[in-house]
């Protein structure tokens, strides 16, 4: 058993305890200052987006190894005094073992839960099949026991998110994932309350995590009712970063007018928010 740092082990117990009951969100930061902006804003958590990350360095997303994961969630960590989840791709690893090495790495960085895709990245065949995603999932768990970590693992079943939306499939696979010891159970890309509804019932008692990248009819309290547990946002605020930019320089270029700059903060509140 590894030990744990009682600041550690404090956010660790925090985050699960949020999970208990209720609807919390739960928003993804790309870098510090938008971490720090979120806690002074008062959310009770936080998660990192590896596309966010991944865009903060002029990569695509997937293209940042796990060595510069392990060093970005560090710096998340570190960041602010909440508990923080691991967006953790597909748990930069070929097999099970080397899932479980990875993650055995990240358990020293300050994380509360990280997340493992089953996505394979392949365009012909974009899901892993169900048999080795379960293997991968349960080298995770294995990792966590192992090290005594009070560490969430969440399941990720990426059918609507990779172009193949099949219910059926995707709710096979989050009991699978939840039967190899996976504690949070997440569909990204499922939108409708049908959909959301069919994930949480087959989740059990398990909480369930639910991405709303974008505009939604549903708010906070309708998704509360249909038994979500947490609400995530994904790359949205990083797009939504970047859409900023691109408002306020894309006129400069086209028509040498500086109308986009309306938008940006003040330099004063922000540096107010930072001092």
């Amino acid at each position: 058993m590894t030990a744990v740092a009682p600041e550690t082990a404090r956010r660790r117990a925090a985050f699960r305890q949020l999970h208990a009951q209720g609807c919390f969100v739960l928003p993804n930061p790309w870098d510090v200052g938008s971490a720090r902006y979120l806690q002074r804003q008062g959310f009770q958590a936080l998660a990192t987006t590896s596309a966010g990350c991944a865009w903060s360095e002029g990569r695509p997303d997937g293209a940042v190894s796990l060595e510069a994961t392990l060093e970005h969630l560090r710096l998340m960590a570190g960041a602010t005094s909440l508990p923080l989840n691991a967006d953790f791709g597909d748990g930069f690893g070929a097999t099970p073992d080397e899932v479980g090495a990875a993650v055995t790495a990240t358990l020293d960085t300050g994380i509360a839960a990280l997340s493992i895709e089953d996505a394979s990245g392949v365009a012909g065949a974009p899901l892993r099949p169900l048999e080795e995603a379960v293997q991968r999932l349960a080298a995770a768990r294995a990792a966590i026991d192992r090290a005594g970590a009070d560490v969430l693992l969440v399941g990720r079943a990426e059918n609507f998110f990779v172009g193949v939306p099949d219910l059926e499939d995707t709710l096979q696979r989050l009991r699978a994932y939840a039967a190899a010891g996976a504690d949070v159970l997440y569909a990204p890309g499922i939108t409708t309350r049908e959909q959301i509804t069919a994930v949480v019932a087959a989740a059990g008692p398990k909480p369930v995590n639910l991405l709303v990248g974008g505009p939604t009819p549903l708010t906070l309290q309708d998704i509360a009712a249909l038994g979500v547990r947490r609400v995530s946002l994904g790359g949205s605020l990083a797009r939504a970063a970047w859409g900023g930019l691109m408002q306020a320089t894309d006129p400069i270029l086209r028509d040498g007018r500086f109308d986009g700059l309306q938008q940006a903060a003040a330099g004063a509140a922000l540096n107010d928010l930072f001092r």
